[in-house]
């Protein structure tokens, strides 16, 4: 029998904790996103359920909760989130709220929720939907609202003017104009929240579909200059028109975006920021619009942009290396042997492939260099990009050589003559210039003393 998937265990679950609760006398539904994308035909990613128990209440029937938010009535059981009926005082910090009451009904937990889309309770014995805040007419106009007053629930979580980009650029829908105002209105709140929490959305924004919109909303609602101040920079930064029929670097990103399919964090972060050095390198002499030295510029910024939103090192090093090299594809053609196959083998080679690809379907549609590497990558084996060494530090010790900061500068001369096809033996090696003159230098140091 086949292993079920997490996402159907959760279902199960749920459905399961659901009967418990009723068993026993209480209230319980699902709510939430569950609903919302079971409404939407999609496959829930994971389930939450509210009840009018109290955490105490759901600790008894189900003796190994754990407590997420106890403060907040929502226990963890079997890998499900069940939160009581509560309603919400002020949020002082922004996040979290003061105090909480608890609730035993729904609607009165519907009303301290996000987004009427959000805003959904459903009984999975009976299937009947409960729609306190006419969440079901927004999903069906393709509509994100806010519940309630949109600047009270901006203020309660900041964070909330992120997730209404997220949630309208994900499922293909549109800002209420009320809502929308009020994120324009209160974009700045944005900089009280934490770095951390504001990459992660900005990052599922990015990866979870509808990228190039998100990020025409970001700009729309004034939320990227609080964010992203160096992306917001790129719009009206002209471009050459000959390389670029497109437009503005802005336009040619969010063009860009529109292409990825599934991205990997990193491949996203790189496709978003690889021309984030063009508006501070913009130069136009002699009718010319030059960007000289963007890609090293943008690597910089790249760098300092994901350690200011607190990106792992992985994420932010593949990043960096995907702006430093994407401007490396012009001279694939012209590189020596040894350099193409090192640009070959950088690691996950294949997001560079794809950025390319990506960047050339944004503005020329030239794809001679993407075949070109294509080509070169099907005519060469592992062993063509990454061969064994012909010599190692050991056998320079054994020619006479004392261990010294030159190893490495003559290693890696020996590595690109092999790359090159110079060089095929160790003898061959071990007669190359750079070894035969540190022999000879060192030879001559000695006889000197």
């Amino acid at each position: 029998m086949a292993e079920a998937t997490p996402c159907i265990l959760q279902k199960v679950n749920a459905l399961h904790i659901v009967e418990r609760l009723r068993a026993a006398g209480h209230l319980a539904y699902w709510v939430g996103g569950c609903v919302r994308d079971r409404l939407l035909g999609r496959e829930p990613k994971d389930y939450d359920i509210a009840t009018s128990a109290r955490p105490e209440q759901i600790r008894a029937l189900f003796p190994s909760a754990g407590a997420v938010g106890a403060h907040f009535g929502v226990m963890l059981v079997d890998g499900v989130e069940v939160a009581t009926f509560r309603s919400d005082s002020s949020y002082s910090d922004g996040r979290r709220p003061d105090h909480v009451t608890f609730e035993t009904s729904p609607a009165a937990d519907a009303a301290r929720r996000d987004f009427t889309i959000n805003g959904l309770f459903l009984d999975p014995l009976s299937g009947e939907v409960l729609d306190f805040v006419g969440g079901r007419d927004d999903l069906a106009r393709g509509i994100v609202r806010a519940i309630g007053d949109p600047a009270a629930r901006f203020a309660e979580d900041h964070l909330r003017l992120l997730r209404a980009v997220r949630f309208a650029s994900r499922f293909g829908f549109v800002l209420d104009g009320a809502t929308a105002q009020a994120m324009r209105q209160h974009a700045a709140q944005l900089r009280q929240v934490a770095a951390e929490r504001v990459r992660e959305e900005l990052t599922r924004i990015l990866v979870e579909g509808g990228a190039a919109a998100g990020l025409t909303m970001l700009r729309e609602t004034g939320l990227l200059v609080q964010v992203l101040p160096e992306v917001a920079a790129m719009e009206g930064v002209e471009q050459p028109p000959e390389h670029h029929p497109e437009g503005d670097v802005f336009v040619h990103t969010r063009l860009l975006l529109a292409g990825l399919r599934e991205p990997t964090e990193s491949l996203a972060w790189g496709a978003l920021l690889h021309d984030c050095g063009k508006p501070p390198t913009f130069v136009r002499t002699a009718g010319r619009i030059r960007f000289d030295g963007h890609a090293a510029v943008g690597a910089r910024m790249a760098s300092q942009i994901l350690t200011r939103l607190r990106a792992s090192s992985a994420v932010q090093d593949q990043v960096v290396s995907l702006v430093a090299h994407h401007m490396d594809w012009l001279h694939v053609e012209a590189m020596r042997p040894s350099t193409l196959r090192r640009f070959l083998r950088l690691p996950h080679f294949a997001e560079h492939q794809e950025l390319h690809r990506l960047d050339c379907a944004a503005s020329s549609r030239n794809f001679a260099h993407y075949h070109f590497v294509q080509d070169a990558l099907a005519a060469l084996t592992e062993a063509d990009l990454r061969p064994a060494p012909l010599l190692t530090g050991h056998d320079l010790i054994a020619a006479g050589l004392p261990p010294g900061p030159a190893f490495s500068s003559i290693l890696e001369a020996l590595e690109t003559a092999q790359l090159d096809g110079r060089v095929t033996t160790r003898e061959q090696a071990l007669a190359l210039p750079e070894v035969v003159i540190a022999l000879a230098r060192h030879h001559l140091d000695g006889q000197g003393e």
